[in-house]
């Protein structure tokens, strides 16, 4: 009895447990185990082969196929050509200094930089959809409360007095306030001739967000500057000077059009827009002369700004390509970096690697799914701008632009709802999610071509008035002798809608990005993207 129970096994000898244990470590068991991690290593590496060889095949075959039609996917090719200095209008020591950090500032004496923040613009947020006059009187009250001191946020300078009188007599104060920069204003003039203009910054090739762009805000508030003095020049009946800053303003504008960022793109219209408010307002008052006026046009007639936006574009997707293999190399920090928008793209595409695990994830991930984001983002690229602009016509299609966005976020998304991120992430999707989900439109194109377009017409129907005592019936009556050839609506592809007004003024309008005729009332703000018409005219004698 006490031996059956000394020879009976024990709890812990009957465990499957220990059978298990006994099973592993046997060497039937090694062997078996061995086997089953070969043959689990053999298909995880033929998965990772076949994904690598799919990616890497797909992506080839599409990148000969498009460089075959003379696509670029090479981000240099885009960065502009160095320039001896000497023919360089960027290279002077002013606009060299743009370039130094965030922080400095420049032109820090004039009356622009010291009353800017002070000036309201009350009347104007009344009818944003129209131009209005500069309130001269405005900067005046702050020239004269400078005097005591800077000035508190809590003043503000507005008023309503836009009457040539009075713009006219608060001219002289916002001209000697605009003295400390008259230096630097005539270094501009002196290297404006120059052929070429190109800012030495440094591309950062592997991380284009990492390029830094300190120049573009300055260019921005020189023209600023530049336009308040000619509106103030207009007023004082100083139309040579005037003229001279208009050009200057186009100039800098021009200075950063050969480079490849839609940032600079964006900038050079808005300068454009800051060029043409002394424009109007010479032409609402009749204070260009018919030389000047003639000089004016063929600066306007010669932008295509659709045509300028092309090689903008192309090279942004030469950086999403270029993002792509960072994103390889770093991590998912550079695709943060994107969506943040920071500046410091470096510090932005190191931050996740510091997450180890995140790192090792991404670095297990096979090469041909970048492959596969590479395909994808470039494929709802073309589809993105398939038919929008049509380059030989100079117009370009809102129905298409919205058509085509629409599309694209469909196949970005997939399936409404929450299984939108899984769809991006499982079809590979993701950068063309971060740039081209609300990217890509040209509409600052086609508001910088309808402005540039406008003024130039603008200009040729002041000059029929100058010699024939009123403006024309219809813009046909401006050829040739005023105008050669006169542009068309980028939206509709015809002639622009224009009409003599019952107080002698006129009204030219495109029909707007509604390609609706609203018979020239314009929407909530000029240039509106929903409503209204893209509308140039005066204020009423």
């Amino acid at each position: 009895m006490n031996d059956q129970a000394r020879t009976k096994p024990s709890l812990w000898e009957r465990s499957t447990t220990r059978r298990l244990f006994r099973w592993l470590f046997s060497w039937r068991g090694i062997r078996r185990v061995l086997i089953v991690l070969a043959w689990a290593v053999t298909v995880v590496g033929l998965l990772y082969g076949e994904e690598n060889w799919r990616g890497r095949r797909a992506w080839n075959r599409y990148r000969e196929a498009a460089e075959a039609r003379g696509v670029s996917f090479d981000l240099r090719s885009f960065i502009p050509k160095p320039v001896p200095d000497e023919q360089n209008f960027a290279a002077t020591p002013f606009l060299k200094s743009f370039l130094l950090p965030p922080n400095f500032s420049i032109l820090t004496n004039d009356l622009w930089f010291r009353a800017i923040n002070n000036i309201a613009a009350t009347n104007i947020e009344k009818d944003k959809g129209r131009r209005h006059f500069t309130d001269l009187v405005a900067w005046q009250a702050a020239a004269a409360a400078l005097q005591s001191g800077p000035l508190t946020r809590q003043q503000k300078f507005e008023t309503d007095k836009t009457d040539l009188a009075s713009r006219a007599a608060a001219a002289p104060a916002i001209l000697e306030g605009m003295m400390p920069d008259a230096a630097a204003f005539a270094e501009l003039r002196a290297a404006s001739t120059r052929q070429f203009s190109r800012y030495p910054l440094v591309y950062d090739l592997e991380n284009p967000c990492a390029t830094l762009v300190p120049h573009l805000a300055r260019v921005n508030g020189v023209c600023s500057r530049l336009s308040l003095e000619a509106c103030a020049e207009l007023a004082a009946g100083q139309s040579d000077q005037a003229l001279a800053d208009v050009k200057l303003i186009l100039d800098l504008a021009d200075s950063i059009k050969s480079e490849p960022f839609l940032i600079s793109f964006l900038v050079r219209a808005g300068c454009l827009q800051i060029a043409i408010q002394p424009v109007w307002e010479g032409l609402a008052e009749h204070r260009w002369t018919d030389a000047q006026l003639q000089e004016l046009q063929a600066r306007f007639s010669s932008y295509d700004f659709l045509a300028d936006l092309q090689p903008t574009l192309k090279a942004e997707r030469a950086s999403g390509l270029v993002m792509v293999d960072l994103g390889r190399k770093m991590g998912l920090g550079v695709f943060a970096g994107l969506v943040d928008g920071a500046e410091d793209g470096a510090s932005q595409a190191n931050a996740q690697d510091d997450n180890v695990a995140l790192y090792l994830l991404v670095r297990g991930i096979p090469s041909g799914w970048y492959y596969q984001e590479k395909l994808n983002y470039s494929t709802l690229y073309d589809a993105r701008m398939d038919g929008v602009v049509d380059l030989a016509a100079k117009t370009v299609s809102p129905r298409k632009d919205a058509s085509n966005a629409g599309e694209v976020n469909r196949q970005i998304g997939g399936s409404p709802g929450w299984m939108v991120p899984f769809n991006i992430i499982l079809h590979h999707r993701i950068i063309a999610a971060m740039l081209l989900g609300s990217s890509g439109s040209p509409i600052p194109a086609a508001r910088a071509q309808t402005a540039a377009d406008q003024a130039a017409l603008a200009c040729a129907l002041e000059r029929y008035r100058l010699a024939n005592g009123q403006f024309p019936e219809t813009l046909a009556a401006l050829a040739p002798r005023f105008i050669s050839r006169a542009p068309n609506d980028v939206i509709t592809g015809q002639p622009y809608k224009y009409r003599r007004a019952d107080d002698g003024q006129f009204i030219l309008y495109s029909v707007g990005w509604n390609e609706k005729d609203d018979g020239g009332v314009p929407g909530n703000v000029l240039f509106d993207q929903k409503e209204g018409d893209w509308v140039w005219s005066y204020p009423a004698k």
